[in-house]
């Protein structure tokens, strides 16, 4: 069982023991604790069960997805230091601005003081001729003096704050390039992995040529999925999700988890008639945010055979939604999530040779049409 599942399961208990949960409050968690243990370990011995193919490749899509996550986690830093970058550009230039006027007035005012002279001062003082013009005099060189200080102390303000600028541009910048490193890093990395991943979908297909391959395998993954589904449903059953709005009211007003052109739709013929689609393949160019169709909380968010990074989304009332093929998942389980808030990123894991979602909805653990659910029809 994947950590994640664990963990939100333990979360679901959390969330709804009674405060004053006694005796029989506490033999029910361990009694649906041990279930949970039992649960992860049926899953591991499931992993440890798939091909050497398929463990391969379960791995390079995790490490694809992990380095795809850390280069947007990188992205965004960047983007906050070319912000910052961007601020403190603007903000120089306002100093500047203020530096060239202070000093512009500063020198206006030396000017002043220069043409007037200090002789003029001393023959006021020793002439007294008119005492009334020598004190508006006074004042005046006063004034004069105090702005001249003001003036000095505004340029030196300006000086000190232009070198503090220059110091954490110089660490913006230096940040910025070591960013952009990481950033260079990573995608070296993902390519590496991609590569590998390619080698790897090669041998699995060598590995699988013919129909009664691909039949079987289909089979295999669906009766996974199916067991996955079932396990979980029945657990999360005594604890229903508290919603606002009830998952049934909302038939017909659903928005598609991504916009995008229907390659598979749901009834469709797989393998020459021997099996139908139960949800939908919509393509989109990968990176493309998946987002939840209605409020719920994640029950699961990892990888699987035959769906690569799957995330299930429980919307109560026996109802789930399931997003798989993903490139790289934004949740984890346990999570609660509103309607519209992205969980995913569309990619091509679990073996696909296309950028696309696979979007399913559930009743009661078995698939059910979600077209009737959408607020919108997709196209071909």
């Amino acid at each position: 069982m994947p950590p994640g599942l664990f963990r939100a399961l333990l979360v679901c208990l959390a969330l709804v023991a009674p405060v004053g949960a006694q005796e029989t409050g506490a033999q029910t968690v361990e009694a649906l604790q041990a279930e949970i243990r039992a649960l992860q370990q049926r899953l591991e011995r499931q992993n440890r069960e798939l091909d050497a193919g398929q463990q391969a490749l379960r791995e390079q899509e995790r490490a694809i997805a992990a380095g795809t996550r850390e280069l947007a986690g990188i992205r965004d830093d960047l983007d906050n230091q070319n912000q910052q970058a961007g601020q403190l550009r603007a903000q120089a230039a306002e100093v500047r601005e203020s530096l060239t006027v202070e000093r512009r007035e500063l020198a206006e005012q030396i000017r002043t003081a220069y043409l007037s002279g200090r002789r003029e001062m001393t023959k006021l003082l020793l002439n007294q001729e008119n005492p009334a013009r020598l004190g508006r005099l006074l004042v005046y060189y006063d004034y004069l003096n105090r702005a001249r200080g003001e003036r000095i102390g505004a340029v030196s303000r300006n000086l000190e704050e232009r070198e503090r600028l220059a110091v954490e541009s110089e660490q913006v910048v230096a940040e910025l390039a070591s960013l952009e490193q990481a950033q260079a890093d990573e995608l070296s990395g993902l390519v590496s992995a991609r590569e590998e991943r390619r080698r790897v979908l090669a041998m699995i297909e060598e590995d699988m040529r013919g129909a009664d391959s691909e039949l079987q395998r289909l089979l295999e993954e669906e009766r996974r999925l199916t067991r996955v589904v079932a396990e979980v449903d029945a657990m999360v059953a005594e604890f229903p999700a508290d919603l606002a709005i009830d998952f049934r009211d909302a038939r017909g007003s659903l928005t598609w988890p991504v916009p995008g052109a229907l390659i598979n739709d749901y009834g469709d013929s797989r393998v020459d008639g021997h099996l139908r689609w139960n949800g939908v393949m919509v393509g989109a160019p990968q990176g493309s945010l998946v987002r939840s169709v209605h409020a719920g909380r994640v029950v699961y968010a990892d990888w699987l055979p035959g769906l690569g990074l799957l995330v299930i989304v429980d919307h109560g009332m026996g109802y789930m939604s399931l997003y798989g093929h993903n490139e790289a998942i934004l949740t984890e389980s346990g999570s609660g999530v509103a309607a519209g808030q992205p969980i995913a990123q569309v990619g091509d894991s679990g073996g696909q040779r296309q950028s696309a979602l696979y979007f399913e909805i559930r009743e009661d653990g078995d698939p059910i049409d979600p077209r009737p659910w959408m607020n919108a029809r997709l196209s071909r």
